[in-house]
């Protein structure tokens, strides 16, 4: 992977960043992501925040190497810090688990203020980020599962609006599944889900041997309801 060359997963991350955008990449790692679209003439401005040290010299040596200082700023800092209010009109944040990408976006809510597009990648949980969009008045514009190197990735694409506008009355399992995937019921989706439900019931199956306990019983009700709101929707 390199900044002419991306994985599929951040290359489908880069496909929902509208044309000529000033962009953040949060967690940016090597900046590939920020380097590519700026090279591409996606964005127009980036700038490529990472709150550890190793990766944030990475970054900044990648960015200088690709000759693009002028049009990528390297940061160091804590998810949004490193931005001002307003000054970038879309986010990304790829490879983390939805929960992590939830709280920066909760700790940050002060630079959100102008409603960027936020494009999602969530490595697990998320149904994390779609809680979180549907709690803060976010609207949910899109989503995409893609499998690479036996790993499936879900993007959420959301901006500043009605966060019910894509919903229907059957929400809970649409912020567990996403109503865009579910809708489309994509070979991804399906392979997803199928090996949630395989991992649900061997924990269920761990848990007949296990002393019961209250929070394991709750656990227990849990999984039982997760695995029937997804075998609904997968069975035809």
């Amino acid at each position: 992977m390199n900044i002419q060359q991306l994985s599929k997963r951040l290359e489908t991350v880069v496909s929902y960043i509208p044309e000529n955008s000033k962009i953040a990449d949060i967690g940016s790692d090597h900046a590939y992501l920020p380097c590519y679209a700026v090279n591409k003439g996606i964005a127009s401005f980036a700038v490529a925040g990472e709150v550890v040290k190793g990766p944030y010299l990475s970054a900044k040596k990648q960015v200088e190497d690709a000759q693009l200082t002028k049009k990528v700023e390297v940061r160091l800092g804590n998810g949004l810090e490193v931005l001002a209010p307003g000054e970038v009109d879309c986010i990304t944040i790829a490879g983390m688990g939805g929960a992590l990408i939830a709280s920066i976006l909760e700790a940050g809510k002060d630079k959100l203020s102008n409603g960027p597009r936020l494009i999602l990648q969530p490595n697990v949980s998320a149904s994390s980020i779609r809680t979180w969009l549907m709690d803060n008045e976010w609207s949910l514009i899109g989503e995409d599962i893609l499998e690479e190197d036996d790993k499936l990735y879900e993007i959420v694409i959301a901006e500043k609006g009605d966060p019910r506008a894509n919903y229907s009355n059957e929400m809970e399992k649409e912020l567990l599944l996403g109503p865009f995937l579910m809708n489309d019921q994509s070979e991804a989706f399906k392979k997803k889900w199928n090996q949630e439900l395989h991992q649900w019931k061997k924990i269920i199956n761990n848990m007949e041997r296990a002393e019961k306990t209250d929070a394991l019983v709750k656990r227990k009700r849990e999984l039982i309801q997760k695995i029937q709101m997804v075998e609904e929707v997968l069975t035809p």
